[in-house]
């Protein structure tokens, strides 16, 4: 009747969920449970209708696959003996190997100025290589008793001065038999910044008269002054900045040098046990005290890196193309303090140690200019910022900075 119906239909819709279970894809239900440093993996798979006893038909589940994964922690490492290794003592300091039969240049007299006495004015021709080394100096720094050069020989480079007997500024001078004209010219050189490349000088000349015909004349010749270079410092990561012979094969024994002549440095670091290293010249600044910050000073190299006292003066220091990486070689013209008589000039630089492999950059450079910026290594792209700010300096391989002091005395 209708409860046979009831039941019948009942059982119908038992298989057909059944079937349902049975044909529907097979789905993996994953626990995953992790404690420390181990994670648990389980895969579960339904059962089939004859293993279910669920009175709705559903399937049960149980473990099927049960996979493992183990973290370990970390274990120490034991040596059955002690490590005997330790980082070596740097190495001692080398004797410079000198260059033998060293002998300091010796100035020559400058044949550069020439007298014409005549009878009622005098004519005085200068070179403007006043002193003979040549450097060309300003003609606005060159007068005769005050009084500016009246003509130019622009082809012969030479500065022409005309005056009366009695004029820019002359003394007379009455003797017995003759009569003296004697007159002064003046260099003054201007400053360049904070500093000068050359002294005031006079030179005396004298336009000696007889009473009667004899015309004569003649002229004191300028001289030169010399720095010495007295002390060197210390330092402790193996970076060392240290005086050349001119032909960059020897340290330069006897430290003494004329106005004009180039003071050659070489800056260097010694590899040790590091990876390979290339060494830079951060700045440099020159002071009449120890201090690098006091006044008067001058800073010729900054800027990290930027070798500016060419631009500045119009001299010719330069770096040197670079050859080594842990080389770096730089020439700079000498110069002395305005209205400094002290005879000191302390120069101190500041050097850096990176690696190698660093790339050449706005912050590890080596710059100067000449018609433009160049770069020791070539790629010049690095010194656009030397007219600007090149932002500071990171460390790329901590601290490796030192700061070296050579000490001038001006005879």
């Amino acid at each position: 009747g209708s409860s046979g119906g009831v039941s019948a239909g009942t059982a119908e819709l038992r298989r057909s969920e059944l079937k349902s279970v049975e044909g529907a894809a097979w789905r993996r239900a994953r626990w995953r449970i992790q404690s420390h440093r181990v994670h648990w993996e389980v895969f579960l798979t339904p059962l089939t209708p004859q293993q279910s006893s669920s009175r709705f038909g559903f399937a049960r589940f149980k473990p099927q696959t049960l996979l493992e994964k183990v973290i370990l922690p970390a274990s120490k490492q034991i040596f059955s003996e002690p490590l005997t290794w330790r980082y070596p003592n740097p190495p001692a300091e080398e004797e410079p190997h000198f260059p033998p039969n060293f002998e300091l240049r010796v100035p020559t007299p400058a044949e550069s100025v020439s007298v014409l006495c005549g009878e009622n004015t005098v004519r005085v021709e200068a070179k403007k290589d006043l002193m003979g080394i040549g450097k060309p100096v300003l003609a606005s720094d060159v007068t005769l008793g005050g009084c500016a050069a009246t003509g130019e020989d622009s082809e012969a480079q030479v500065l022409i001065f005309e005056s009366e007997l009695h004029g820019c500024g002359s003394r007379l001078q009455m003797f017995e038999d003759t009569f003296i004209y004697s007159f002064t010219l003046f260099y003054t050189p201007s400053p360049l910044g904070s500093i000068v490349r050359g002294r005031d000088l006079s030179i005396n000349i004298q336009c000696h008269y007889q009473r009667k015909h004899d015309v004569s004349s003649g002229a004191l010749k300028p001289d030169w002054s010399s720095y010495i270079d007295s002390k060197e410092s210390e330092d402790s990561l193996s970076l060392s900045l240290q005086l050349m012979s001119d032909d960059w094969q020897f340290p330069r024994p006897v430290h003494e040098f004329l106005l004009g002549d180039m003071m050659k440095f070489e800056a260097s670091v010694k590899q040790l046990h590091h990876t390979p290293l290339r060494v830079n010249v951060e700045s440099c600044v020159a002071t009449v005290v120890p201090n690098p910050d006091a006044t008067p000073r001058y800073g010729f190299l900054f800027n990290s890196g930027c070798l500016l006292d060419s631009k500045l003066t119009g001299s010719s220091s330069r770096f040197l193309p670079r050859t080594h990486d842990d080389k770096l070689q730089f020439e700079v013209e000498a110069f002395r303090f305005e209205h400094d008589e002290g005879g000191m000039l302390y120069i101190t630089c500041s050097l850096r140690a990176v690696a190698a492999t660093a790339p050449i950059s706005a912050t590890d450079k080596a710059c100067s200019f000449s018609n433009g910026w160049r770069e020791a290594s070539g790629n010049h792209r690095a010194c656009s910022c030397c007219d600007s700010d090149c932002g500071n300096v990171d460390g790329i391989l901590g601290k490796t900075s030192k700061f070296l002091t050579r000490i001038f005395n001006i005879l």
